[in-house]
């Protein structure tokens, strides 16, 4: 997100911004938060995949995908990967980025009630929670967690600065790791200047 942060609603908007806000954003900025040009998105996404430590997973899925920069960088971690989006409007830019990748396919889709069928070993939110308001949140989490496979992982990344949504990056990920906690356990958690990382894992128990 970076420098392009501040894009969004007045500080303190309770709602969850839903398609329309996205495809307006999207119509008038193809990138609107740069994800083809910034450094910060290249370094945050070879972090996110080290964050995996060369895990390989059978099924991901991959919410909130946009134009698909992160989605062709997690489908080396992924045999079939599943990228949605609310707003179909960056998906067509998505598909013809990884038009040359048979293990992905994207679908018009979000939190919290719109995921696609079936289990997932691997559910990366990437900078989407904190367009949740607190409730919608909390069925998110409820949502992933039925989605997420035994012994599957969560990876969350959020920017750590001021972004006029619904929650704080702090908030959204300190919610959803209370909300998960009592199933989920901490794997792995980085914290930089702009960004923190989550990492999630439904670990076997005795």
């Amino acid at each position: 997100m970076g420098a392009d942060a501040m894009i969004g609603p007045p500080t303190g908007q309770p709602k969850t911004l839903n398609a329309d806000y996205f495809d307006a954003l999207y119509r008038e900025r193809p990138d609107p938060w740069s994800f083809e040009t910034s450094a910060y998105e290249a370094n945050k996404y070879a972090a996110t995949l080290a964050a995996l430590g060369g895990r390989r997973y059978a099924r991901g899925l991959e919410v909130g995908c946009s134009i698909g920069v992160l989605t062709r960088c997690l489908s080396t971690a992924v045999d079939h990967l599943i990228a949605i989006d609310i707003s179909a409007v960056p998906l067509e830019a998505a598909a013809r980025r990884n038009r040359d990748l048979s293990n992905i396919r994207f679908e018009v889709g979000a939190l919290p009630h719109a995921l696609p069928d079936g289990r997932f070993d691997l559910i990366v939110l990437s900078e989407v929670l904190y367009y949740l308001s607190a409730a919608d949140l909390d069925t998110a989490a409820l949502a992933v967690l039925r989605a997420l496979s035994p012994c599957g992982d969560v990876l969350m990344v959020h920017w750590l600065g001021e972004t006029g949504y619904p929650l704080t990056g702090d908030e959204a990920a300190d919610r959803f790791i209370a909300r998960a906690g009592p199933r989920l356990t901490i794997g792995r958690q980085e914290r930089t200047p702009q960004y923190r990382l989550d990492l999630m894992r439904d670990a076997p128990r005795a």
